[in-house]
């Protein structure tokens, strides 16, 4: 067994994607989930900028069109088993950036994370909290122990 894959088997690693919106729930991610206070780490869940370290993918926002292709290329980069998680209320519906009709214009955003790439879980708020978004990678685990 190569250190690699030693390593990938036990851990879990996190990869953050931004795909529009005011930047809120990235915020609360990444100063949030990784600091001192719930500190990810401890429990081996660790933050990569690599598609091709991460088992678990984290979308924030609604997802533009000048993002959905590079989105889409990164989903495909990352290695099987994989989990994505949509997370913040931009990412599930649209958040503030939906029409007074409710519906997301497509003249500026492709759709929110499930009408781009599948996901395992969803989480609401805005700007999400740090206790639900451990829920979310949680919750998508069993996708991943399944399959190692």
């Amino acid at each position: 067994m190569s250190l690699k894959s030693y390593s990938r088997a036990r851990a879990v690693h996190v990869m953050l994607v931004y795909t529009g919106g005011c930047n809120g729930c990235d915020i609360e991610i990444v100063n949030s989930i990784f600091s001192p206070k719930y500190d990810a780490e401890q429990y081996k869940i660790f933050l990569t900028w690599n598609p091709r370290e991460a088992d678990v993918l984290v979308v924030t926002g609604p997802v533009t069109k000048h993002n959905e292709k590079p989105l889409k290329a990164i989903y495909d980069a990352i290695p099987e088993p994989k989990a994505v998680i949509a997370a913040g209320a931009c990412a599930l519906m649209g958040g503030v950036y939906k029409n007074i009709h409710g519906d997301i214009p497509s003249e500026e955003i492709a759709g929110p994370v499930d009408k781009i790439i599948p996901v395992a879980a969803k989480v609401p708020g805005c700007a999400v909290r740090p206790e639900d978004v451990l829920a979310g990678a949680v919750a998508a685990l069993p996708l991943l122990l399944e399959a190692k």
